[in-house]
């Protein structure tokens, strides 16, 4: 019995060097000789690019908005960067450090403070975001995959996604010699809200979000009211879409050699093989005559109010009214049927609210007109009776005001008489 024990312990030992034998055989070397391998081939993938990288960087906040990069990587573990988040950066190459790690699996790591860091900087103010987390986007990414002229990455903490492409030597030159075509930004210096776009006979409403850069077009066809709606991103001759815009016989992916001139208040472009203009409109071809009625009762319905934190713009001047240079602002408050009869709007600071009562009329052509009915909530304080006389006024123009849906919960108050005027509001 114990001859047979024995052999059968023989037998198993023999079994278990060979499968070990065979194991060593597949995987040549350590662990740590694998991933060190592997760091190494990334690492020659991201220095051996000659004119570096174009990147697009999606923060998990907006993850249908691109954020353009260039990068250039030395085998000093020190990266030149350009980003277009804004116009300065867009021409000023910095340099910072970088590092390729295994943590896990291999990532790649930008380790002081760089555009690349702008996105999720927790001061919301670098970059539009919320408080504690900017845009939800990284500076540590996983490396995904890694192919001829190709990287995908995705990001540690959030999740965003990046994708890195191989630059051309005109790309690159361009970075470097400052041809970065930034014109589109100054669609925010149209006097009036309404942006009407002509390509060829063909004429589209216009909207812009610069911030989280999407555009809309509606238009009436043959077939009823429609609407385009993609997100951009920057390239060195203009701005490109994320999903094609094809109406018939027209069609583009972008807009080229775009050019502003703030005389004329008019934006002019390439749009594929088209020509296309961008001019100043008081009306819109497509309107939504039910959103300022909408606007109201979503507020009535539910006890609640909006609220603006910029308050007016006009002509151009963004809080025109200085409401946020009021002692203790807040922000700009409409509340229907505040009382049970009126509607109250007017200044919260950080004590008690106060401004005019006012009643709406909604009209069939989709305009609101708002009636003083001279009762004031509140005691105004003297420093701020300038500032409320002056919205009592806007209230009262007499061509009313438009309303456009920006979001689920959120509203643009349009002034009818030239468009110059407008309020934003949110929930």
């Amino acid at each position: 019995m114990r001859r047979n024990l024995s052999i059968c312990f023989m037998l198993l030992l023999v079994a278990f060097t060979s499968c070990k034998k065979e194991y060593d055989d597949v995987f040549d070397g350590s662990p740590d000789d694998r991933i060190n391998e592997t760091l190494a081939a990334y690492s020659k993938a991201l220095t051996g690019a000659p004119y570096g990288w174009k990147a697009l960087v999606y923060p998990s906040a907006l993850p249908a908005t691109g954020f353009g990069f260039y990068f250039r990587f030395d085998s000093t573990n020190r990266v030149d960067m350009f980003s277009d988040f804004d116009s300065l950066s867009a021409v000023t190459v910095r340099t910072s450090s970088y590092r390729l790690k295994s943590l896990q699996q291999p990532c790649l790591l930008f380790d002081t403070y760089s555009y690349i860091h702008v996105l999720c900087d927790p001061d919301a103010s670098k970059n539009g975001g919320y408080y504690g987390k900017g845009l939800f986007s990284d500076f540590e990414f996983s490396i995904d995959n890694v192919s001829e002229d190709t990287i995908k990455l995705t990001g540690r903490l959030n999740g965003s996604k990046a994708i890195f492409v191989k630059a051309t030597s005109q790309e690159a030159q361009d970075y470097y010699d400052k041809k970065r075509n930034w014109e589109f930004n100054k669609f925010s210096r149209f006097l009036t809200y309404f942006k009407e776009l002509t390509v060829g006979n063909n004429k589209y409403d216009i909207y812009a979000d610069l911030r989280y850069r999407q555009l809309r077009f509606t238009w009436n066809s043959n077939n009823g009211e429609k609407t385009f709606i993609t997100n951009y991103h920057f390239d060195n001759n203009g701005i490109v879409f994320s999903n094609p815009f094809r109406d018939g016989a027209i069609s583009f992916s972008g807009f080229n050699d775009i050019k502003w001139n703030a005389n004329t208040q008019r934006m002019t472009m390439k749009a594929g093989e088209n020509t296309a203009l961008i001019s100043s409109s008081i009306k819109p071809q497509v309107l939504d005559i039910a959103a300022g009625r909408r606007w109201y009762n979503t507020a009535a319905a539910t006890r609640t109010y909006w609220a603006s934190p910029l308050g007016f713009h006009i002509d151009g001047v963004d809080d025109a009214y200085g409401v946020n240079r009021l002692e203790g602002f807040n922000f700009m408050v409409y509340f229907p049927v505040y009382d049970g009869t009126y509607d109250f709007t007017g200044i919260v600071p950080s004590g008690f609210a106060y401004g005019p009562a006012l009643t709406p009329v909604f009209r069939t052509n989709g305009t609101v007109a708002f009636e003083y009915t001279q009762l004031v909530f509140g005691d105004i304080p003297a420093t701020a009776s300038n500032t409320v006389s002056r919205i009592i006024t806007k209230y009262q123009e007499s061509e009313g005001f438009y309303f456009v849906q920006t979001s689920p919960t959120s509203y643009d108050m349009v002034n009818a008489r030239d468009a110059r005027t407008w309020i934003s509001w949110q929930q």
